[in-house]
């Protein structure tokens, strides 16, 4: 759980299922095949790209600067076809995605699959010559306790939760938010396209349950299950404390009763204030779990609470009768937090209608989980380095990204195979429960048994360059940031010229 600043909450109680054991021989096939397919989607300049991700997963520490990777023993070429292959190569990125889908998946205790959604910003305050740059919301930013809008290039990154605590996430695809794009419809179509993916390679299959994706409150939780209605998911979303909903509209017997000098039936119910319990009326399900750090967590479920829509916003362009889109509201309370604040409340909407008091306990429980990709976001930015390079088009950017996400797929693929090359004051852990930084100080050891497509580099001689003293004539251009399009909040709005 997580409270209203952002403090995540973990309890014992989180039962999802580990990955199939796998002996040494079939961790190497796995980790051997997925290195030939992601030299297969390696296009263009694919030799030193390939190397790139050697370097990224062989290097001592952190990654502080991309040009010390050609510094790396398995990084064969110069620092020159380093650039090169970023800023010329080709990944073929629909491949790639269809080889991430088709890696075992980790599954919930009930044995569906659970995807968290959610956006990770590249920072580039002070990279004027750099295209497609948005204003990316950060937080704390330079010791500050107010939130700060900087520039940068923001990804939407969807992932694979793994079981438990822990630090891992199976990373299937990233995509860049530009300048012109709507986040929710740009995050629906990235959600239609992992699904079909996982479809097409076998991992879910007519008869398995829904797989259920998760978000953040920076989400519209109802509008994303409207965007991604006729696949088999289910939202699960974090709704804003301060949020109205409807609840059901009455039957025509209890509209009779209430009204009996009749009328036009209404289309909601009465209203459902978040932050007026007398509002709420007796919940439809309700449970209690124990925790080992919390006290005691209470959840609390309504049924077909929805949301009263207007066109107004990003319901503006809607055709015909707007939709009532229904789905199961709970109400999260634990008595305690780890550093000693008061705990708030936390609410969750789920797409799924009907629940029981088990189907509500495993969605928070799932929920806790989506805080793992936070984990994930910590170590490719602060071991992988990926937002140190100082790349000027977003073109070399997205590729970039992609190593990483390579490079983070093969460290967990090698998790079983790695040894644990811990420092004097670290403590030991089991095999399986290894960090990813911890598997990637292994992984030199592992790679000489690994094969290695990439070719050897061709002896030559670095060019001239430019001539000493001269100046570079050929000045780069500045781009402004922020958004292209802008979507009119309403109908009058929209009426006016050039709206």
């Amino acid at each position: 759980m997580c409270s209203d600043q952002g403090a995540p909450i973990q309890t014992k109680a989180v039962k999802v299922s580990l990955l199939p054991d796998a002996g040494p021989g079939e961790a190497f096939a796995k980790a051997s095949r997925f290195r030939d397919d992601l030299f297969d989607c390696l296009t263009a300049r694919g030799d030193e790209l390939f190397e790139l991700v050697d370097a990224l997963l062989c290097a001592d520490g952190p990654v502080r600067a991309l040009v010390d990777l050609t510094l790396v023993a398995e990084h064969r070429r110069g620092h020159g076809a380093m650039y090169d292959a970023l800023n010329h190569g080709s990944v073929d990125v629909p491949r790639l995605r269809q080889v991430l889908a088709g890696l075992p998946m980790p599954e919930a205790a009930d044995g569906r699959l659970v995807l968290a959604v959610d956006i990770s910003h590249w920072l580039r305050p002070d990279a004027p010559t750099s295209a497609e740059r948005l204003f990316c919301h950060v937080y704390g930013r330079s010791g500050r306790s107010s939130d700060q809008f900087v520039p940068g290039w923001p990804y939407s990154f969807v992932a694979a939760l793994e079981s438990g605590r822990t630090s891992w996430c199976q990373v299937l695809d990233a995509v860049r938010l530009g300048p012109a794009d709507d986040v929710a419809e740009v995050t629906a179509a990235q959600v239609r396209r992992v699904v079909t993916d996982l479809i097409e390679m076998g991992r879910w299959n007519v008869g398995d349950r829904d797989i259920l994706i998760v978000f953040d409150a920076g989400y519209d939780a109802p509008r994303m299950a409207h965007l991604l209605d006729g696949f088999p998911v289910e939202i699960l979303g974090r709704m804003r404390s301060d949020r109205v909903m409807r609840r059901p509209k009455p039957s025509l017997k209890e509209y009779a009763l209430a009204y009996p000098q009749g009328g036009r039936p209404p289309k909601h119910g009465k209203e459902f204030r978040f932050a007026k319990p007398e509002t709420w009326g007796g919940p439809d399900a309700a449970t209690v779990q124990v925790t080992d750090r919390y006290g005691t967590a209470r959840a609390m479920a309504w049924d077909r609470i929805h949301p009263r829509l207007t066109t107004r916003s990003a319901w503006i362009d809607h055709t015909g009768e707007l939709p009532v889109i229904e789905g199961t509201l709970i109400r999260l309370q634990v008595d305690r937090l780890p550093g000693g604040n008061d705990p708030l409340p936390i609410w969750l909407w789920s797409s799924a209608t009907g629940l029981t008091g088990e189907d509500v306990d495993v969605r928070w429980q799932v929920f806790l989980r989506r805080f793992d990709l936070e984990h994930t976001f910590r170590m490719i930015k602060q071991t992988l380095g990926w937002t140190r390079p100082k790349l000027r088009t977003p073109e070399a950017a997205d590729r970039w990204t992609w190593l990483i996400v390579a490079a983070h797929t093969q460290l967990r693929l090698a998790r079983p195979l790695a040894a644990d090359v811990r420092h004097p004051w670290e403590r030991p852990v089991e095999p399986r429960r290894l960090t990813p930084a911890r598997v990637r100080r292994g992984f030199r050891n592992l790679r000489p048994n690994l094969p290695c497509p990439a070719r050897a580099p061709n002896p030559g001689r670095p060019g001239p360059g430019r001539p000493l003293g001269s100046k570079n004539r050929h000045r780069a251009p500045h781009h402004d940031v922020g958004k292209t399009a802008k979507r009119p909040e309403s109908i009058k709005e929209r009426s006016r010229p050039g709206g």
